[in-house]
């Protein structure tokens, strides 16, 4: 389900950060049409299904997509470029030019929406906290 305040979000950016975030919000979308956006934080951009899945925030030369995965998910193509200690939401930066890793951030997103499913990534951790202790 699509926003129209996201939209408005979006044809406000530059027209290259316009293609970045069209192409984020098609690939979260893709991940599980269940997908819904809104606005939080006044202006900000999120995809939420059951919690929050990412959010956008466009930078002077770069857009940031930020996952909410309470860094529990797997990131083997190393696409995380910031907040790798952050235990909320780490961050996909896109610069200008750069090619978005498609699969790894699709792949990201289905993994984040299946722990939104399961009860979100608090719950798993206080579950494998409670299984190991």
């Amino acid at each position: 389900m699509t926003d129209p305040r996201v939209d408005v979000y979006i044809e406000a950016l530059p027209e290259w950060q316009q293609a970045i975030c069209r192409d984020v919000r098609d690939l979260v979308h893709a991940a599980d049409p269940e997908v819904a956006e809104t606005i939080k934080r006044t202006v900000r951009p999120y995809f939420v299904l059951e919690g929050n899945v990412c959010a956008l925030l466009a930078a002077k030369d770069h857009v940031n997509v930020f996952l909410y995965d309470g860094a529990i998910v797997p990131d083997p193509e190393g696409i995380i470029t910031a907040g790798h200690q952050n235990s909320t939401a780490r961050t996909v930066a896109f610069r200008r030019g750069e090619p978005i890793n498609a699969p790894a951030l699709t792949a990201m997103f289905k993994h984040i929406i299946a722990n939104n499913r399961a009860g979100g990534w608090r719950k798993i951790k206080r579950d494998q906290a409670g299984a190991s202790g």
